[in-house]
């Protein structure tokens, strides 16, 4: 138990430390020195009327050592009906994605082309569009700036260099932007370099309707090397659907080449009614609706506990416990939902006692599953050393899943780290799972061998009967939690997705009823009738034999010296 103990020492700590950097719905990303050819930045679900915003704050590149020519960087925004899993990206593992000219599926694509030698982004709708694009549109360079730069020094002299700058821009007029005809060509380069810079910031957004502009050009800005723009996407009626936004390089698709890059990235995606996707949407009022039911659940298993106080053991007050345990967490993770959805972020305090709560729930759920199996407190007192290496391993794996779960939910998506530790839980979760299974097994096992050799086989009979229930019953779970409910999840339509937590939440109440009745503390449940010694036995039986003790009842004191059960002796 000091294992389990620093365990969550070590994992509160952590997850004080990773929130700060938590965003949310409202994520920032920062890379330097990446080398994937692709980053998973998001996935989200948009309703209509729905509006995404990129701004690439910058990226660096090697602008002399690749053909970004024949091996594009840039952005694709793809649209499916179902999870992201399905997306173009698990069928073109080949072939670039920027360098598509026509639909190789179904799914809508919408491609960002950056060329750092004209300074600009080519944008190319593919499949049918009813997306909104804002974004800064590509100015032509002024005549009068390319004209001066093609005329001898002398030309600086001539009126006529202004006049189209003029006509372009009414700021090329002002008195501090005017040459004097002595100055030299190598102020008048400069004098043009102060009137572009003037100029842009007077180019306006501009609203493309994607359906229409298939092809568009926008502005690339050039920062001390950086190169940076930003565009406004509102989703129309009819391109509702899970949108995967992705960063790629294409260079590094190339066996055996990796350049590196860094860019920075800030995305905000916004549904009608709040900051949360589509499936996540009905999330907290789930979750709130789900707590109500354990908690209910969780005082008539008290009640039911009080009621049969005297055949009570330690691990019933330690079910009730994960049930509300269970109930706590679900109503912080609403709580947390709800903040996520009206401000774009969670707040600290609350994801805090989410992530505490969650970490003890995960633990206290697969000890009382261990517990169970193992029969303690019920049938014997002393765990095997086989069952206590069980346990010496399940509890440090499930501090690890926690802390997994917890830098998935505070990291980005896009950061090489985030999937390396999704990986991690999902391995680890698989092993706790397979971990309880043995207890069970070994109960069992021994259960047949004690039926077929003492006495008391009728007992042990019942007792194996009922151990066969809770292994099938802990298989059914993990299999129906971990795989069945993903798959519907993978095959749902994008706003429909949500039904995988409520499948996960509904099978997981009837997985707590279950067990609560198979192990119920009643006088007639066989599983809780702790063996007898054989001496006892033996007198039941000669008493039973004789008659001579007909309608008289025996007080059995059981070896826990706290329950009192009459019996009575034919």
């Amino acid at each position: 138990m000091a294992v389990a103990h620093r365990g969550c020492v070590l994992a509160g700590y952590l997850l004080l430390l990773l929130l700060a950097g938590c965003k949310a719905r409202i994520h920032s990303l920062t890379l330097k020195n990446e080398t994937r050819f692709a980053v998973d930045l998001n996935t989200f679900g948009f309703y209509a009327n729905g509006t995404l915003d990129v701004n690439l704050v910058s990226l660096r590149l090697q602008e002399q050592l690749v053909n970004y020519s024949n091996y594009p960087v840039g952005f694709s925004l793809s649209r499916s009906r179902v999870n992201g899993v399905l997306s173009y990206t698990a069928e073109e593992t080949e072939t670039c994605p920027l360098t598509l000219t026509k639909l190789t599926s179904t799914e809508p694509l919408i491609l960002f082309l950056i060329d750092i030698k004209t300074l600009s982004v080519n944008v190319r709708a593919i499949g049918e569009q009813d997306n909104l694009l804002r974004a800064k549109p590509k100015a032509e360079a002024p005549k009068g700036l390319r004209k001066t730069r093609q005329e001898p020094a002398n030309a600086a002299n001539t009126p006529d260099v202004s006049k189209p700058s003029t006509n372009r821009d009414e700021k090329a007029d002002d008195p501090d932007n005017k040459l004097n005809k002595d100055e030299k060509d190598d102020k008048s380069v400069e004098s043009n370099k102060d009137i572009q810079k003037e100029e842009k910031p007077e180019v306006e957004e501009t609203e493309f309707q994607l359906g229409k502009n298939k092809q568009l050009t926008l502005a690339l800005d050039k920062v001390n090397g950086s190169y940076n723009f930003s565009f406004h996407m509102v989703v129309g009626l009819l391109a509702e659907g899970l949108y995967s936004l992705k960063f790629h390089y294409c260079q590094n698709r190339v066996p055996g080449v990796k350049f590196p890059y860094s860019f920075s990235v800030e995305v905000t995606e916004v549904n009608p009614d709040g900051y949360l996707s589509a499936a996540e949407i009905p999330l907290s009022r789930l979750y709130i609706c789900m707590a109500g039911v354990f908690f209910t659940a969780a005082l008539v298993w008290v009640y039911t506990l009080m009621k049969h106080r005297y055949s009570v053991f330690k691990i019933h007050w330690l079910m009730a416990a994960l049930a509300f345990t269970k109930a706590t967490s679900l109503v912080f993770h609403s709580i947390n939902y709800h903040f996520i959805n009206t401000k774009g972020h969670p707040i600290e305090g609350w994801a805090v006692m989410y992530y505490i709560t969650h970490l003890l729930k995960g633990a206290l759920l697969f000890i009382t599953l261990a517990l169970i199996g193992t029969g303690w407190a019920f049938v014997k007192y002393i765990l095997s050393d086989k069952e206590k290496k069980i346990f010496m391993i399940v509890i440090p794996l499930q501090v690890l899943a926690n802390v997994a779960f917890i830098i998935i939910e505070s990291t980005e998506e896009g950061s090489s780290e985030y999937y390396l530790w999704k990986e991690i839980l999902f391995l680890v979760d698989l092993i706790c799972c397979g971990a309880i299974l043995f207890p069970v097994v070994w109960s069992i096992r021994h259960l047949q061998e004690a039926s077929s050799t003492d006495g008391k086989a009728a007992m042990n009979l019942e007792k194996l009967k009922l151990f066969r229930h809770y292994y099938v019953m802990i298989v059914c779970y993990i299999y129906f939690t971990r795989i069945i409910a993903i798959l519907l999840k993978v095959t749902m339509p994008f706003q429909w997705q949500w039904c995988y937590e409520f499948l996960v939440e509904v099978s997981t109440l009837i997985f707590f009823v279950l067990t609560g009745y198979k192990f119920r503390p009643a006088s007639n449940n066989p599983y809780l009738q702790l063996p007898q010694d054989e001496e006892d036995v033996e007198m039941d039986e000669v008493m039973t034999e004789s008659g001579a003790l007909e309608g008289i009842s025996k007080v059995k004191k059981t070896c826990n010296g706290r329950e009192r059960q009459k019996e009575s002796t034919l």
